[in-house]
């Protein structure tokens, strides 16, 4: 049996806590709506130009990691996570400031962007604790256990990030100006 360390016991607590809060803060959020503001329509662009970076800089720091540049690895897996944290705060932001635009395609390309739409977003709060106990393994020094949980996080958390582009891609037409 292998016993955990205070140290992770606190962190597993704290993954905990904030893979529970954050999407509910954003679901509560995404009801506020701030009056008296122009609509930040410059937003969506920039966000998923950082889930693209993002997807780049994730199979990049797979790279670095094959190719034994382990600092470079860390650099590029906290910046991805630093990146992430930016795109929240602009998406919170931009659906504070906007309303919600609907999708207006028909046939075949609804069904397909409502269903990437459903599993980007089922899996961007799935991904939440993933790469949080796979970043905190690495911290905490745990590689064999970081290496294996890294092996689910990063599939999945590249098809949230290039989701996000492609749903940004698919109602970007229909946005209003």
């Amino acid at each position: 049996m292998k016993v955990e360390t205070q140290k992770e016991k606190r962190f597993n607590r704290l993954i905990t806590i904030v893979s529970i809060v954050v999407p509910l803060v954003v679901a509560m959020l995404f009801r506020v709506k701030i009056p008296n503001v122009e609509r930040l329509g410059f937003l969506p662009p920039i966000y998923a130009g950082i889930n693209a970076l993002t997807a780049f800089l994730l199979i990049l720091a797979v790279w670095a990691i094959k190719n034994k540049k382990r600092a470079l690895h860390q650099n590029l897996m906290t910046s991805c996570i630093g990146m992430s944290l930016v795109f929240l705060v602009l998406y919170i932001i931009y659906h504070m400031t906007s309303d919600s635009t609907e999708f207006l395609g028909e046939g075949g390309v609804k069904y397909f962007y409502y269903f990437i739409l459903i599993s980007h977003i089922i899996l961007s709060i799935v991904i939440i604790p993933l790469v949080l106990k796979t970043y905190a393994f690495a911290y905490l020094g745990k590689f064999e256990k970081h290496r294996k949980l890294a092996k689910i996080t990063f599939p999945i958390w590249l098809y949230v990030a290039i989701t996000g582009v492609v749903v940004y891609l698919m109602i970007s037409p229909y946005y209003m100006n």
